[in-house]
């Protein structure tokens, strides 16, 4: 589904991706690791369009989007959730994804029209909803959601796009066990329509999610392979996880 060939980003001198190449597959959640300041989060800007590539190609299901905007290759089935959150604070729950339905769709929703005038686009919005567990949130302004449910939003908001392949960019950066939990069980029941590339910290999500593994160190794609080899992998303990991680 994403082919990555040669792929380069230089800031002055610094070099944050040193010719990554990278497959992911159809229907598989395959995880981005390692250690800040990897190159990580400026692999996922190149791939969704933030950032524009020094060098090398992107290929999504086959076709070149390397000078593709952004918007663009969201229209073409690609979004993308961010490491800070972005959400419309101040808008209810349900219009923070109706608001998303209707710029993928067009509609001409308006805040102003009764929402019986939209059913189609606040059906689709509630359906959203319950996939990403927030049904008794739907009237609640989003800025008074807690952490974890604001992430579970933004996620909500990337898949109201219709993605084939979803960027998720440390979803679980600041959450306790229980809201880890949550979004680990909203990863798991979206992978089913869905292609997913994670970059993460939190290693038990990790290993309990992903299908293939790919770590990355100074700028560099050290390993790529099943969980279990790369739990095993000496290079990848020397680089990041440690023996203790891997006890």
């Amino acid at each position: 589904m994403l082919r990555l060939e040669g792929v380069s980003k230089r800031f002055g001198g610094v070099v944050a991706t040193d010719r990554v190449s990278l497959e992911v597959a159809a229907r598989e959640v395959h995880a981005l690791i390692g250690p800040n300041g990897a190159g990580k989060t400026t692999l996922v800007g190149l791939i969704s369009g933030a950032l524009a590539t020094d060098g090398g190609e992107i290929l999504f299901e086959e076709k070149n989007i390397t000078g593709m905007k952004q918007h663009d290759r969201v229209r073409s089935g690609l979004a993308r959730s961010y490491q800070v959150t972005s959400i419309f604070r101040k808008l209810s729950v349900l219009d923070n994804l109706a608001l998303a339905v209707q710029a993928r769709s067009g509609s001409s929703f308006s805040f102003w029209r009764p929402l019986e005038k939209e059913t189609g686009l606040f059906d689709e919005a509630l359906s959203l909803l319950k996939e990403i567990g927030l049904e008794g949130k739907k009237s609640h302004p989003a800025s008074t959601l807690a952490h974890g449910e604001q992430r579970a939003l933004e996620v909500g908001l990337a898949l109201a796009t219709r993605p084939r392949l979803v960027l998720l960019d440390e979803p679980m950066a600041g959450m306790g066990p229980e809201e880890s939990r949550r979004m680990i069980e909203l990863i798991e029941r979206i992978r089913a329509g869905v292609t997913v590339l994670l970059v993460e910290h939190d290693m038990d999500a990790v290993f309990r999610l992903a299908d293939r593994i790919s770590v990355m160190v100074d700028g560099r794609l050290i390993a790529t392979d099943a969980p279990e080899k790369i739990r095993t992998n000496p290079e990848v303990r020397r680089a990041y996880l440690g023996d203790e991680a891997l006890a």
